[in-house]
């Protein structure tokens, strides 16, 4: 075959290519310390390459996001609880001081109204905690609040609550009279003993009775705007043949009635204070069948700190001046009477979810604020009694009331003022030791939801180890993959340049020799 002066110079300038090539990918390789620039240099590396990228993506999501995101999120419903337990457990001492000290002075109870004043405002502020300004405990809607922030007047709610009898129905003490203490001669003078005088006035009457009843989430309720339904359990109830009378206060409830009693096959609602009182043959019934009732009934008017009903019930805003969608129907009970959850779960590792959220139903309602409320109450009752008490015996070291008549009838009333006060008292000490039991199973819920966070928190941790370990591997394993030993590639490099360099002499001595050297 012959072989041309062209054809040899093609040879030399396709070698000096190739091997400039080489230089130029190993160049690349020694700047990028890439096994490929290109999935076309070697598709089995970057098949596995974007495999491993993929791995990895998720793996540092996983470990650097998603597990420290919900770690603060539990932290944070931690610390509330936490707080609000600390609440709690500062109402019991309360309740503890006022139902075990018999010589509790009128500074005691004017120094426990007013911590339970303090302590009932701080109550539900820890329900609006909130992490990265979304609140922990409102479930799907963590761009709203749990309580009323301020007070809303006009807004209203139709509120359907079903109450079990068992673990709710509890007797409770209703009082009626009231000592109107003088203030002057003729008032003090006014009343007679004879019982046939027409000012005969019974200036010590007051009674108290118990009844059964159970109390609504809420107080200040409006009237019922369905029928109560009532569930029994393997006994006949018929609603139709129950009297249920709604009344605005224990007041009206008292002078309807004349006094507070219930008749028989009856049922009332006291709307200032959501209590629902029974009779006691309808008490006996309820109970005996293990009942459950359903209210339907309407709220107006919310003051700042209360919990908004949507999160514990289902329910119907009606009104709101701030809200152009009403009516606004919420759901918290399907149809069969199940609660809906509303989980807000995190992916922390490859098919692995935690829910890191709580829910305010599954750990506290609207029953601790009326317990404080009712304490509070107690205790205002007690101190206006003592007051009276105490006013009376002001009255009669007075000059204006030193004759025997007036001591004699400032006797009277002050015996009457001491029956109020000593009622009252009784009433405080023993609702202040009903609630010691009511705080210690709030304690232990709360107690059991904190628990609950701990182990999810140590769950978090050990996912977090076992995730950062996965993630250390996949960068090894990616590394091994797609990275190029430095000082293999720079001996690659060196032996690449040197061959073209050869390449680029050889070709230049072709160039010295021509046919006339021949000739």
């Amino acid at each position: 075959m012959r072989v041309t002066n062209k054809m040899i110079m093609n040879n030399a300038s396709s070698n000096i290519n190739t091997t400039k090539e080489f230089v130029n990918k190993r160049n690349t390789q020694m700047t990028s310390q890439k096994k490929i620039d290109r999935p076309s240099d070697d598709p089995v590396i970057a098949v596995r390459s974007l495999r491993l990228s993929t791995t990895l993506a998720q793996v540092t999501q996983y470990h650097e996001k998603n597990i420290p995101d919900a770690s603060q999120w539990i932290s944070v419903t931690e610390t509330a609880l936490i707080n609000m337990r600390n609440i709690g457990n500062d109402c019991k001492q309360i309740a503890v001081a006022g139902s075990s000290d018999p010589k509790n002075t009128q500074d005691d109870r004017k120094t426990m109204l007013k911590q339970l004043q303090e302590l009932q405002k701080q109550l539900f502020a820890e329900g609006n905690a909130d992490y990265a300004n979304r609140t922990v405990f409102t479930g799907y809607r963590t761009n709203c609040n749990l309580t009323f922030t301020e007070d809303e007047l006009n807004t209203e709610y139709e509120i359907t609550q079903t109450i079990a009898i068992e673990g709710n129905m509890e007797d409770h003490r209703y009082y009626d009279g009231n000592v109107e203490v003088p203030t002057t001669e003729g008032e003090l003078l006014a009343p007679s003993l004879d019982t046939t005088d027409p000012n005969y006035k019974n200036i010590s009457d007051i009674v108290q009775t118990n009844y059964y009843r159970l109390r609504l989430n809420y107080d200040k309720v409006g009237d019922l705007t369905k029928d109560i339904d009532i569930k029994i359990n393997d006994t006949t109830f018929n609603a139709d043949d129950y009297n249920v009378i709604t009344y605005e206060s224990e007041a009206k409830w008292s002078e309807a009635q004349g006094g507070k009693n219930v008749p028989e096959k009856t049922m009332i609602l006291i709307k200032e204070t959501g209590d629902f009182i029974l009779s006691n043959d309808t008490a006996e019934v309820l109970k005996k069948g293990d009942a459950q009732l359903t209210f339907t009934y309407e709220r107006k008017g919310f003051t700042e700190g209360e919990l908004r009903p949507e999160y514990y019930y289902n329910c119907v805003k009606t009104a709101d001046p701030l809200d152009v969608h009403v009516p606004v129907t919420y759901t918290k009970y399907n149809e069969a009477g199940e609660r809906i959850h509303f989980d807000i779960e995190y992916t922390i590792a490859a098919s692995q979810t935690v829910a890191i959220n709580t829910e305010a139903a599954d750990v506290f309602d609207s029953s601790i604020y009326r317990d404080v409320t009712e304490m509070i109450d107690a205790c205002q009752r007690a101190i206006s009694a003592f007051d009276k008490v105490k006013t009376l015996e002001d009255m009669a070291s007075e000059s204006q009331y030193a004759s025997d008549e007036d001591q004699e009838w400032i006797k009277i009333w002050k015996d009457a003022a001491q029956k109020e006060f000593d009622f009252y008292n009784d009433n405080m000490q023993k609702l202040f030791n009903t609630e010691i039991g009511k705080i210690d199973a709030y304690y232990g819920k709360m107690n059991l939801a904190i628990a609950d966070l701990g182990c999810k928190k140590d769950s978090l941790d050990l996912t977090k180890t076992r995730v950062g370990d996965q993630q250390q591997t996949v960068q090894s394993l990616q590394s091994l993959n797609d990275d190029i030993d430095l000082s293999k590639i720079i001996i690659d490099y060196t032996a690449a340049y040197t061959a073209y360099q050869a390449s680029l002499t050889a070709a230049g001595k072709l160039g010295e020799s021509t046919l006339l050297n021949y000739i």
